[in-house]
């Protein structure tokens, strides 16, 4: 079809615009060649005729389904305007910023934080395809490492832009994908390093400009390392063309290196002061642009973020200080002060501040310093020359100073960088990310922007022919014969610079004379190029810059500076001043061969970016321009060597506004960053590719049925295509793909679009025609029913006269009589017939009743006799059963009071071993109380003789101050004689000295007071003490008399269980008596029951007897002649037989009365046997309650002796109850010891600290003492003396009331030391009682060793034990952990059949009660159990089958702990099997998290298994066929073949979650913990598919959302037939199930936005906005959400406070718990198959 019959009515073009660039247009008049005007309707409505060239028409505009397409190469046309229209779609509408444009990601700068660069996005893209998910810089980074692991070849990601347009975050995304997704297993932590080096490098290289806040100011390319398994190991960096002229200079509104301000806001941190810095605006080279603030950036916290770096990457701190000091000193620097001298002369003062501190930081001759920045040194053949320097030269001198030290400073870090990222072995393969500026442009461009658009001309050289070369091999692939495609070749504008005698050449020959200029060198280009060359210039209005026609535009270049930029010189003696600094950085910096780091060999032989400074002789210095040039070509060989992968960064606008659009800045960056030579190289050829499965599932409806029944898919599209379009030069068949030429497909959209709209009508037709024929219908119907009533309401009116009502009223008469008179006839002859039926029913009923009492007579006759017969039968049976039932009852009786008999005697031994310990720690406390009485009484005789001695002392002491005092009253006498004679200037002193005694005096009152204040508090203390004291003696007091009772007690028990020892004796010689009796009560038993057979046996033979009488008196034939089969039918209906029956019944009962009689007589008899037997019983009872009693104390005793009779059971028990008791007395003696050392220890710290008080007293008091000697020589302190001297007396006092308190205290003890004699002897006395009693146990065993013969062996009966021995642990393990499969074992055995196993040797180790034995099992298997875990760490069947056993086995260790809360649901038997001697929570604890461990593997290994069917089964699948439409996918989609029968669907989800479900419930999975795993998995299974479907925008539509939301019915049916409803799995989907609603909901109105706000609340603010933004109409009729819609949502949900973020976060995991449900299985029961092979093992 020819692309002008296209221009048809109601399709759009595009056609230019001043301010938008490209303005849309509707066609309102089918176009015809030859036209030279376009009838066009603008947007706005206005009508306008578009003048055209019929050889250039207006681009025309895709249909809205294509437009927000994920690649541009997927639009219908291609061309400039439907590229900047599908980009501000996604951009301003969709909020999308990436889009693939063929092999390039377009990435625009938001100006804003997005959530979508966190690891649950990182993880969403790894492993995927690049075309099955949104576009991403991820997704790059993706299809790079994929490339690299697959082919095994070096791969390249460029990244390019404008300045703010995103390269530095985009390229610091990239290699923050890689390490993630490929962290080595090493310590190292290389991808931290490799992260970490970014912010260093942004921080010495990056700057504010007017464009962006944190521009890049030199290009970067950083390798990333791997080994063979594709981790990383290490990184490399190489840097280009650093702006050093920032160092010096910055435009308004623009900062120098971040790096500076970073110090300089860290100033004031002691670290930093040596530095001696101040704030940013003090210094010349950091205050230029008058913006040393970026909003929102805090310089201090990005310092400490920068040393954090330096740190991590290994650089410590003496490093860093070093960098830190050369920065200082370059700030410095600037800041030098050079003062004009005249004309030609400068000078600089040796008192400079910052020139001192310049010099001082860097360790420089200071005067060296000031002369050579103001002076030159000029060398001839004959002489050198001094020159001085005017002062512009001298600050030029002192800013190139500035640039060549920070210019090393830079390349030092970044080498030491590399360094760091070094590492020891191979590199296997890397990934280089090259950070690089892209082309710029601007008002005044000089020689950095010349060498920036060098690069970019070389690089855009290296782009075009890799597109070229992909589409070559796109062509051969798909077999599609390859035509040349003409393309822009930029190798002319590199010659222009490059080549031989061209601009670099020309400019480095100009640098080495020595008078060059910048004019000279532009003079050289005028006339070599000038008319010579068309993509060189010479400005009309100048003759100072150039112009060169670069691939994306004209750029003027400024000549000025070229020359000083490319020698980048600096002065030749201060190199020499630096080179000898002290300071070893700096003098490392000129070194003239300088120890180069080559970082690691790799494939490419890569040498530094900036080569070694060499000799400081000019002709041989290496200009710029020709480093650059080498290093760019260094560039190019490696790049070429590689896959390369681009990323365009675009800047929306220059206001840096979030979501604006700006069109004419974006059209500009297209046209220069090769976005549209690529889109302009695809158009050429054939742009639209679809894959044969697309492209049959969307253009479907346009074939005919008879096309559609061929089965070759294939086959059908290439005919179809064929029937359509005509020219075959419009598309190609590939092996894959069908290729069409720009404008097929949107002629293919407007064929469907059309068939869909004829579709349309003749629905529409066909539903309005159904509609006014149902409506047509029912008026008709309504006006024939009106009709109806009219016509017979109009024959009514016109009927009734006054003829026709007599009329009716005589023939209604008439009717009346007649009616009347038949209704009397029928009565009469109804009336004759009953009364005849009647008559002959009765007499019928009158011979029936006779008959009927005739046949009961004679059967009465027949029951009479019968029923004594039953009679007497059944009594015997009852007789027979009451006997049995009594014996047994009686027996039962007997053991019952046997059993209370024994629990009373237990209770009594445990009473008695109780008193006996209490009196034992009773005896002992009282010797404790003793002995620390006797202590406290001898302390107390040492403080009473202190006291004695202190008093004394103080006596003497009192004498001694009296002594004073009048030795002081006769100086005083002598004074006053003297003052008298003494004149006024005296008197004064004295004044003076009288206010110092006094304020002398009040000084020591306030002391004394505080004194007395202390002393109280002590007192207090001492008092608190006492009534603690005598709290205790009352305790003790208490004590005493509770033993006291106890004791009184135990003797009373003691004489009873003389008694009843005695009695014991007695009853134990009468049981061979009684064994003789109730032999003879049996033998009499036995012939009652011989008596009782021999009378049932007569009453038989009376009762057949009696029959045949009957049965003879009875003529049965007589009777049967005479009834006939009539009378017979008429007996069996009125019940005649049921009369003799009754009959018989009656016989019965004389029988049975007979047989009462003869049981009276019977149970007489056995009342007086029972009677007997009652008696023997009650005996056998009390034997028996005394015998018990011992059975149920000691549980081995008892299996070891055997049960004799149910009378003497266990005595030999009493033996190791006397020894438990005397174990227990050893015990409780033990721990009386311990406890009267503590006794003693709280003793000695009483005493201890009485004494250290006591001495801190006197100690105060002697420091008192001092002070009075001293002030004793004055007048006025002699009252202070007296106050001393009482309170000595009151310490006397109360060392007194503390003697008080010890006597009481030893009164006390005296007292219970005597009742603790008396407790003793009492104790003594049970000793010699238990000794009494373990004799007559003796004496008892001896009798029952005696009848132990005559009694049979029992059935052996097992108690749930496993006998192993120790050396079998490791064969145990062996055989049922390690080697145990549980494929084919599980079905055959109990759930957790090993862990009841391995808990049943549990318990025989604590029956052994061998701790070590106990231990090493537990942790032999515990170590065996984590053995196989790990070694099948990826088998789903034996994971859950331990899973299952270690819960079994942690719920058997505590249900058999004996704790109350796990014995609750135990049965009395399992209580017996509890755990006796070893507490084992510790080893439950460790089970338990073992268990958590593997529930959680158990968990990984399913989402591993299921997780690569998510995706296909619940989104790409269609459980609904035919709903879904495919679009085209572009470049980026991946190739599928016809036949996709091996992808996941829907059913594979569901039979893998059947798989998981069986095998669980086969190994015995606990519900609960079933249903935790299944809640799991159905989180994973919505959280992944919710993610996906928010990063692929083609699954964003309605359809796609019915699909989901069957998907997910699916799953909950799966639940419901699983009854899994409880595990709460259902609500984990309720977030995947909004959307799929969100999907499908009307999306237009406020009502709309509200419905949505409350019925998503499972969905955050952020996903509601990206689903909407996401939605992606499949067909013409649908309707994009527009963007006005979607800020009313958000605007809605402003007020909602949740998480602002994208994804789910599919990692989580709930909180797995473990619920006890104990084993109902009884361990007694439990047998070891023989598959387990543990033939060794025997059952206890």
């Amino acid at each position: 079809m020819a692309l002008a019959e296209l221009y048809t009515q109601y399709n759009r073009v595009w056609i230019p615009d001043n301010e938008e660039v490209w303005q849309s247009a509707e066609i309102t008049k089918d176009y015809k060649a030859g036209d030279h005007f376009l009838h066009l309707q603008l947007e706005d409505g206005t009508e306008l005729n578009y003048p055209v060239d019929p050889a250039a028409l207006p681009p025309l505009r895709n249909p809205d389904i294509l437009v927000g397409e994920n690649d541009l190469t997927a639009l219908s046309y291609l061309h400039e305007p439907a590229v900047l229209h599908n980009l501000k779609v996604r951009f301003v509408e969709s909020k999308l910023i990436y889009t693939y444009s063929g092999i390039i990601l377009v990435a625009i700068n938001p100006y804003k934080q997005l959530p979508i660069y966190g690891d649950a996005i990182i993880h969403a893209y790894s492993g995927q395809n690049m075309g099955d998910m949104d576009p991403h810089i991820f997704a790059v980074a993706e299809e790079a490492y994929k490339q690299m692991a697959r082919n095994n070849k070096n791969q390249s990601i460029i990244v390019s832009g404008e300045s703010g347009a995103g390269k530095t975050v985009s390229a610091r995304y990239t290699m923050r994908y890689f390490a993630t997704v490929s962290k080595s297993s090493s310590n190292a932590h290389v991808e931290d390093k490799v992260l970490a080096s970014n912010p260093i490098t942004e921080a010495v290289g990056n700057a504010k400009t007017t464009r962006n806040d944190n521009s890049s100011r030199f290009g970067k390319y950083t390798e990333i390392s791997f080994d063979k398994s594709y981790q990383i190991i290490g990184a490399n960096m190489r840097t280009y063309l650093l702006e050093k002229s920032r160092v010096v200079f910055q435009s308004e509104n623009e900062r120098n290196y971040h790096i500076f301000y970073q110090l300089c806001a860290s100033a004031m941190q002691p670290e930093f002061k040596h530095l001696k810095l101040g704030s940013a605006e003090e210094f010349n080279y950091t205050r230029m642009g008058n913006s040393t603030v970026i909003e929102g950036v805090d310089d201090r916290a990005n310092m400490v973020e920068t040393q954090k770096t330096f740190a991590l990457l290994g650089l410590k701190e003496d490093f860093q200080m070093d960098v830190f000091k050369m920065l200082a000193a370059i700030l410095h620097l600037g800041n030098v002060e050079i003062t004009a001298v005249g004309d030609e002369r400068s000078s600089i003062s040796l008192k400079d501040k910052h020139l001192n501190i310049f010099c001082e930081l860097l360790d420089l001759n200071c005067d060296k310093i000031v002369q050579w920045l103001c002076h030159r040194k000029i060398v001839t053949t004959s002489e050198t020359v001094i020159k001085p320097m005017t002062r512009s030269q001298a600050v030029n001198a002192r800013d190139a100073l500035a640039k060549k030290i920070y210019s090393h400073l830079f390349d030092f870090i970044v080498e030491k960088i590399n360094q760091a990222l070094q590492f020891p072995g191979k590199q296997h393969t890397f990934i280089g990310v090259l950070d690089i500026y892209g082309f710029e442009t601007f008002d005044v461009n000089s020689f950095e922007q010349f060498c920036i658009n060098y690069a970019n001309e070389k690089l855009q050289q290296q782009f075009n022919l890799h597109v070229f070369k992909l589409e070559q091999e796109e062509y051969m692939k798909e077999d599609i014969p390859w035509t040349l495609i003409d393309f822009y070749d930029n190798q002319t504008v590199i010659d222009l610079i490059e080549a031989k005698m061209g601009i670099l050449e020309l400019l480095d020959e100009e640098c080495l004379l020595p008078h060059g200029a910048d004019e000279n060198w532009l003079q050289k280009l005028y006339n070599n190029f000038v008319n010579k060359n068309t993509l060189f210039e010479k400005p009309r209005m100048s003759n100072t810059s150039f112009i060169i026609q670069h691939f994306a535009d004209k750029v003027e270049y400024k000549c000025e500076g070229f020359l000083e930029k490319n020698r980048d010189t600096v002065h030749e003696v201060l190199i020499e001043i630096l080179k000898e600094s002290k300071f070893h950085l700096c003098a490392n910096f000129f070194q003239d061969n300088p120890v180069s780091i080559s970082p690691f060999s790799s494939t490419i032989s890569i040498k530094s970016a900036r080569p070694v400074l060499k000799s400081p002789n000019k002709h041989l210095r290496t200009t710029v321009g020709s480093k650059f040039r080498s290093s760019l070509s260094l560039l190019m060989v490696t790049l070429n060597a590689t896959t390369p992968h681009y990323v365009r960064c675009i800047k929306p606008n220059d206001e840096k506004l979030p979501f604006e659009f700006d069109s004419k800045r974006v059209t500009q960056q297209l046209r220069a960053c090769g976005v549209l030579e690529t889109i302009r190289i695809s158009a050429q050829s054939y742009p639209s590719r679809w894959t044969y499965i697309e492209f049959f599932s969307r253009y479907r409806i346009l074939m005919t049925q008879q096309e559609l029944s061929i089965n070759d898919k294939k086959q059908i599209c290439k005919i179809v295509l064929q029937r359509l379009i005509q020219d075959r030069n419009q598309y190609q068949f590939g092996r894959t793909k069908i290729f069409f030429r720009a404008g097929q497909v949107a002629y293919l959209e407007k064929l469907r679009s059309d068939k869909l709209r004829h579709a349309c009508i003749m629905i529409q037709k066909s539903v309005r025609g159904w509609l006014q024929r149902k409506k047509f219908l029912q008026i008709k119907q309504a006006a024939l029913v009106i009709q109806q009533y009219f016509r017979g309401q109009r024959t009514v009116r016109q009927a009734i006269t006054a003829r026709t009502l007599k009329q009716t009223w005589a023939a209604i008469t008439i009717q009346k009589y007649c009616r009347g008179y038949l209704v009397r006839r029928l009565c009469q002859l109804i009336r004759v017939a009953a009364v005849t039926i009647q008559a002959y029913t009765r007499g019928f009923l009158a011979r029936k009743k006779y008959q009927k009492m005739l046949e009961e007579h004679k059967a009465v006759i027949l029951q009479k006799y019968a029923r004594a017969w039953l009679a007497r039968r059944r009594f015997q049976n009852i007789r027979r059963f009451v006997l049995n039932i009594q014996l047994s009852y009686r027996v039962q009786q007997l053991q019952k009071r046997i059993e209370e008999k024994s629990r009373e005697n237990h209770g009594l031994l445990e009473r008695l071993t109780s008193l006996a310990s209490t009196h034992v720690s009773d005896m002992d406390t009282i010797q404790k109380l003793e002995t620390d009485l006797e202590k406290l009484t001898a302390q107390k005789r040492m403080h009473e003789e202190k006291g004695k001695k202190y008093k004394e002392d103080s006596e003497q002491k009192m004498l001694k101050l009296e002594n004073q005092n009048k030795e002081l009253k006769e100086q005083k006498e002598t004074l006053e004689i003297k003052l008298q004679e003494k004149t006024e200037e005296m008197k004064e002193k004295m004044d003076d000295l009288t206010k110092q005694l006094f304020n002398d005096v009040r000084r020591e009152e306030n002391q004394r007071l505080i004194l007395e204040k202390n002393f109280q508090n002590q007192k207090q203390d001492y008092e608190n003490e006492i009534e603690l004291l005598k709290g205790e003696i009352k305790v003790l007091r208490e004590e005493k008399t509770q033993l006291q009772d106890q004791i009184q007690q135990e003797i009373v028990i003691q004489d009873g269980l003389k008694m009843e020892v005695g009695q014991l004796t007695k009853q134990a010689q009468k049981i061979p008596e009684l064994q003789k009796e109730i032999e003879l009560l049996q033998t009499q038993k036995l012939d009652v029951e011989k008596q009782a057979q021999t009378q049932k046996r007569e009453l038989r033979e009376k009762m057949s007897e009696v029959t045949k009488q009957l049965l003879e008196s009875y003529d049965f034939e007589d009777v049967r002649s005479r009834l006939s089969t009539e009378d017979l039918e008429h007996l069996n209906e009125d019940g005649e037989l049921w009369f003799a029956y009754e009959g018989l019944k009656k016989a019965t009962r004389v029988l049975e009365s007979h047989f009462q009689s003869q049981k009276e007589i019977y149970e007489k008899e056995i009342e007086g046997l029972n009677f007997k037997v009652e008696h023997l019983s009650q005996d056998i009872n009390h034997l028996q309650k005394l015998f018990r009693e011992e059975n149920d104390i000691n549980d081995g005793i008892r299996l070891e002796v055997s049960r004799l009779t149910s009378e003497n059971m266990v005595i030999p028990d009493l033996k190791n109850q006397v020894s438990e008791l005397e174990n227990q007395k050893l015990d409780l003696e033990n721990r009386l010891q311990e406890q009267t050392i503590k006794l003693k220890g709280k003793m000695e710290e009483m005493s201890d600290r009485l004494h250290y008080e006591l001495e801190g007293d006197r100690a105060q008091r002697q420091t008192n003492e001092a002070q009075n000697e001293i002030d004793m020589k004055e007048k006025e302190k002699l009252k202070n003396t007296n106050q001393e001297i009482e309170g000595l007396s009151n310490g006397v006092m109360q060392d007194e009331t503390q003697d008080e308190v010890k006597s009481k205290i030893k009164q006390e003890t005296a007292r219970l030391t005597v009742e603790n004699m008396d407790l003793e002897e009492k104790l003594d006395m049970k000793d010699r009682i238990i000794k009494k009693l373990e004799d007559q146990i003796k004496t008892l065993t001896k009798t029952i060793e005696k009848t132990e013969a005559h009694v049979p062996p029992l059935s052996k009966e097992y108690i749930g034990m496993m006998e192993y021995k120790k050396e079998d642990e490791e064969r145990i393990v062996q055989n049922l952990i390690l080697d145990l499969k549980p494929r084919g074992v599980v079905v055959n055995m109990i759930p957790g059949l090993p862990a009841h196993i391995l808990f049943m040797c549990v318990r025989y180790a604590d029956y052994l009660t061998d701790a070590d034995m106990l231990k090493s099992f537990m942790n032999v298997t515990i170590d065996g159990i984590k053995e196989v875990v790990k070694e099948h760490s990826e088998d789903f069947e034996m994971l859950s089958f331990w899973l299952s056993n270690t819960y079994y086995f942690l719920n058997c260790l505590k249900q058999y702990s004996g704790e109350e809360e796990f014995m609750k649901c135990n049965t009395p038997r399992q209580n017996k099997n509890c755990l006796k001697h070893f507490d084992l929570s510790e080893y439950r604890q460790i089970l338990s998290d073992l268990a958590i461990r593997i529930y959680h593997q158990l968990i990984v290994v399913m989402e591993n298994n299921i997780q690569p069917m998510i995706v296909p089964g619940m989104l790409e699948y269609e459980s609904l066929q035919g709903i879904s439409g495919l679009k085209p996918t572009g470049f980026r989609k991946r190739s599928s073949s016809i036949d996709d029968t091996d992808t996941y669907t829907m059913t594979s989800i569901l039979q893998q979650l059947s798989y998981f479900y069986s095998t669980m419930c086969q190994n015995g999975l606990d519900s609960e913990l079933l249903k935790q795993a299944v809640k799991q998995l159905f989180f994973l299974i919505g959280a992944i598919t919710l993610n996906s479907l928010f990063l692929r925008k083609d699954m964003c539509s309605c359809r796609k959302g019915m699909q989901i939301r069957c998907n997910i019915s699916y799953l909950e049916e799966w639940l419901k037939d699983k009854n899994l409803q409880s595990s709460n799995a259902k609500e984990t989907l309720e977030p995947l199930s909004q959307a799929a609603w969100l999907l499908q909901v009307k999306k237009i109105t406020d009502d709309d936005a509200k419905e949505i706000c409350e019925h998503c609340t499972s969905l955050s603010t952020v996903q509601i906005v990206k689903i909407l933004n996401s939605y992606t109409p499949i067909d013409d009729f649908e309707k994009r959400v527009t963007p006005s819609f979607v800020r009313k949502v958000q605007a809605m949900l402003n007020n909602r406070e949740d998480v602002p973020q994208l994804m789910l976060d599919s990692k989580y995991l709930f909180q797995v718990t473990f619920p006890f449900t104990p084993s109902p299985h009884a361990l007694e029961m439990i047998q070891v198959p023989s598959s387990f092979k543990l033939g060794f093992l025997t059952r206890v």
